[in-house]
């Protein structure tokens, strides 16, 4: 008698951080309200930190920020980038993964993590492996996503096989294709004076008190790239997106792009590896406000180098690394 041959059922889940569903303030206050009541992100008394939310910041910030989501929402990508990108890179990893089952999740939008897990679960999926879509570690995204996932099995009676990808900040194919982006840029602007990586920010004292390796990631990359550029050319390391009143980590980009006009750079590239894929940080926040910072300050020329979103070198690099950790290959 033949023994039957059983077929492991592999996923693979990409995750990233979410998008409002629309531009408009309603939807845009539903996103904050779950993005900033996660104490991964805002690490205060709940009570305090819920007062000042609910008092403060949800009642006025969401009619703000919908202007600027509304200027980064692109009708020809059905919208919202962050959502268009990821499913583009989902589709294309599904591509090249055959006898994968490959989807996305946000940590503060639809579909949410809990709902694709359940599908999965359903299916009878073996061995997940779940990608959060960022390079560097942080406490505020892959420590949240941990969470995420944490929650969701807590009490299943069938946890599969899973392998959560912590980091790639260092990965040698990761840079070559991060380091391939900014050398086409450098060779379109070789007279380009000065080249920026943006990083989003965090609290100073994330790194100091609970020793997030985040910061320290974000230099490795930097010099790893650095390293494999073929172009002579001064760089700084910055940071964005501050939020609140306390201390974040400098040097502050906005600061920088006109201090650097100021000192007479007059053409600037500018790059963010913390993110794979456009949204309201790369698109409005460095693609126009820091341009404008730039150019009113005296710069000539603002050149930002888009994040790898649905690169096909970066796609292959994913469908590599789901590989090396996946169960499916051993």
């Amino acid at each position: 008698m033949q023994e039957a041959v059983f077929l492991k059922k592999s996923g693979v889940l990409l995750i990233n951080l979410g998008t409002p569903k629309s531009a408009a303030p309603k939807d845009v206050r539903q996103f904050l309200s779950h993005f900033l009541s996660d104490p991964r992100v805002i690490d205060m008394p709940r009570a305090f930190w819920w007062l000042i939310l609910h008092g403060m910041i949800l009642p006025f910030r969401p009619k703000h920020s919908a202007k600027m989501y509304a200027q980064i929402w692109d009708p020809e990508l059905g919208g919202s980038p962050l959502l268009y990108y990821t499913q583009q890179v989902t589709k294309k990893l599904q591509a090249g993964l055959l006898g994968y089952d490959v989807r996305f999740a946000m940590s503060y939008s639809q579909p949410n993590i809990a709902q694709v897990l359940q599908d999965f679960n359903d299916q009878g999926i073996e061995d997940l492996t779940i990608v959060p879509m960022y390079p560097q570690f942080s406490t505020t995204t892959v420590g949240s996503v941990y969470d995420a996932v944490a929650q969701f099995y807590l009490k299943k009676a069938h946890i599969p096989h899973l392998h959560i990808i912590t980091d790639f900040y260092q990965d040698a194919r990761y840079i070559q294709v991060l380091a391939n982006t900014i050398q086409q840029a450098l060779d379109a602007h070789p007279q380009a004076d000065e080249l920026l990586f943006s990083y989003h920010g965090i609290p100073q004292r994330y790194v100091a008190e609970k020793k997030d390796p985040y910061f320290e990631q974000c230099h490795i990359t930097t010099e790893m790239t650095m390293e494999r550029l073929d172009h002579a050319i001064a760089y700084e390391m910055t940071f964005q997106s501050k939020f609140g009143p306390g201390a974040w980590l400098t040097p502050a980009t906005q600061e920088t792009v006109v201090k650097l006009a100021q000192n007479g750079a007059k053409e600037l590239l500018v790059v963010t590896p913390s993110f794979t894929a456009d949204c309201l940080e790369t698109l409005y926040e460095i693609d126009t406000e820091n341009r404008h910072y730039f150019l009113d300050a005296g710069g000539s020329e603002f050149h930002f180098i888009a994040p790898l979103n649905d690169n096909d070198e970066f796609v292959d690099f994913l469908a590599q690394l789901v590989r090396e950790n996946s169960a499916a290959q051993g």
